[in-house]
C-alpha cells in the first residue's frame, strides 16, 4: 500500500527533514537467495521438496544449521524502555531504531538480522517470548531496555539459550570503552593497573564498563549514581549496585562523584547531566576524559581539553567517538562463524584488544579508537572473538 499520504491541500510537514526521507516506508526488507521461474524451482522451494528437509531435521535437530537461514540471523530485540536518549518512548516508536540496527549488522558484520519490539515491559513476559522465537535466530541482541530489568532479562536468557545473548547497551558501549582506555593509557605512558578510575553512572552501561575494566585489571574504580559513590554502607542498593559496591572503591570513599574526581585519572561518564570545570581541573595531571552522554556530554569537550590529555565523547564529528558499531557487528559475527553457544566475559575482553589493536602504532591524543566507518574493525573483532570461544571450547 506504500506509505500514508498527506491529506489534500496540506503540505507534508516531513519533508524538508532528510532523516525521514531515509525511514520513510521502513529501512528492511525480505528477499529470498533462490527465484522460483519453474514448476520444478516451486516443487523443491517448497512443498514436496521442503518436507524432505524438514524430515531430515526433524530427525537430526542439527542439520537447521545448515539448512535454514536461523544461524546467520539475529533478532535485534526492545521493549522501547530506554531507547537512545529517549527514554520509555514505547515499542512502535523503538521500531526505527531498531531496523537501523539491523542496518549496521548487515553493513558491517554481513548478518542479517530482524528487529523484534515487544509490546510487554513484563520480564517474565519477554524472557518467555524471546526464548520462544528463539529457535529462528543464531543470535539475540538485547537493545534499549531499561535498567535494572535489563540484567535479569539478559542472564535469564543466556541461561536458557544455546546462541549467543548480549545486551548491546551494555557490553558493546563496554568493550569499545576499555578499547579507547587501553589505548589513552599508551598515549599518557600509563599501565591500566596504575589507573584510578571514576564513573558517573550506575546504569545498564556504566555497570557493564565497570566489570570489563575490573576485569582488564585497572587498578582502582569508583561508581557513582545520583545518590553518590555506591559503597557497602549504603541502603538503597539494588543487588547488582551492591555487588559493584563489593568488588570497587576500596578506599570506602562515601561522597560524591565530584569529590571523588579528586585526584583521579579517569572520568568515564555515562549519566547525563553535567560536571563543573573545577571538579574536571581537579583530577590528576594528564588525566583521561570519556564524557559520553548523548546528544549533549557531561563535560564540554573543549573545556576537557583544557585539562585533559585524552578526550572522547559519544557524538559523531568530535575525535575519538566512543559507538558501540565497532563492537556488535564483529562480536556477533565472531561467536556466530565460531558456532559459539554464549559470549563470555573472555570474548568481550578478546573484542576491546581487537579494536585497540587496529589503531596500532598510529594511536594518538585525538586518535585512540577507530572511526566507526574503519571497515577493518569489524573483520578484526570477529577473528578475536571466534579464536578466543573456540579456545576457551563454548562451541558447538
Amino acid at each position: 500500500m506504500g506509505a500514508p499520504q498527506p491529506h489534500e491541500g496540506t503540505a507534508d510537514r516531513f519533508a524538508a527533514d532528510p532523516a525521514f526521507a531515509v525511514h520513510e516506508g521502513g529501512k528492511l526488507v525480505v528477499r529470498p537467495t533462490r527465484t522460483i521461474e519453474s514448476t520444478a524451482d516451486l516443487a523443491l522451494t517448497y512443498t514436496p521438496g521442503v518436507a524432505r528437509v524438514s524430515s531430515a531435521i526433524a530427525a537430526e535437530p542439527a542439520l537447521a544449521d545448515r539448512f535454514t537461514w536461523a544461524p546467520r540471523v539475529v533478532a535485534v530485540v526492545s521493549d522501547g524502555t530506554a531507547v537512545l536518549g529517549l527514554g520509555a518512548i514505547g515499542p512502535a516508536a523503538a521500531l526505527p531504531v531498531m531496523e537501523g540496527k539491523a542496518c549496521l549488522f548487515s553493513e558491517f558484520g554481513g548478518l542479517s538480522s530482524v528487529p523484534v519490539v515487544l509490546s510487554t515491559t513484563d520480564v517474565d513476559a519477554i524472557v518467555e517470548t524471546v526464548a520462544a522465537i528463539a529457535p529462528s535466530f543464531g543470535g539475540i541482541n538485547l537493545e534499549d531496555i531499561s535498567a535494572p530489568r535489563c540484567f535479569e532479562i539478559e542472564e535469564r536468557l543466556r541461561q536458557r539459550l544455546d546462541i549467543p545473548v548480549m545486551h548491546d547497551d551494555q557490553h558493546g558501549t563496554a568493550i569499545v570503552v576499555l578499547a579507547a582506555l587501553r589505548n589513552a593509557a599508551r598515549v599518557v605512558d600509563r599501565e591500566l593497573g596504575d589507573l584510578r578510575v571514576v564513573v558517573s553512572g550506575a546504569g545498564a552501561a556504566g555497570i557493564a564498563c565497570t566489570r570489563i575494566l575490573l576485569g582488564a585489571g585497572v587498578g582502582e574504580i569508583a561508581v557513582a549514581d545520583s545518590q553518590g559513590v555506591l559503597h557497602p554502607g549504603r541502603e538503597d542498593l539494588t543487588p547488582v549496585k551492591r555487588w559493584v559496591a563489593e568488588h570497587t572503591n576500596r578506599a570506602g570513599y562515601a561522597g560524591t562523584m565530584v569529590g571523588a574526581l579528586e585526584g583521579a585519572d579517569v572520568y568515564l561518564g555515562l549519566s547525563g547531566g553535567s560536571v563543573p570545570e573545577s571538579a574536571i581541573a581537579a583530577m590528576a595531571p594528564g588525566c583521561v576524559v570519556f564524557s559520553l552522554a548523548n546528544p549533549i556530554p557531561e563535560v564540554d569537550p573543549e573545556m576537557a581539553a583544557r585539562h585533559a590529555a585524552v578526550v572522547a565523547t559519544g557524538r559523531s564529528g568530535e575525535p575519538n567517538q566512543i559507538n558501540n558499531v565497532l563492537a556488535f557487528p564483529g562480536v556477533f559475527r565472531g561467536a556466530i562463524d565460531a558456532g559459539a553457544t554464549c559470549i563470555t566475559e573472555e570474548m568481550k575482553l578478546a573484542a576491546a584488544a581487537a579494536i585497540a589493536g587496529v589503531v596500532g602504532d598510529e594511536v594518538r591524543a585525538d586518535y585512540v579508537v577507530p572511526s566507526p566507518l574503519d571497515r577493518r574493525v569489524a573483520e578484526a573483532v570477529a577473528a578475536a572473538v571466534a579464536g578466543c570461544a573456540v579456545q576457551q571450547g563454548v562451541t558447538r
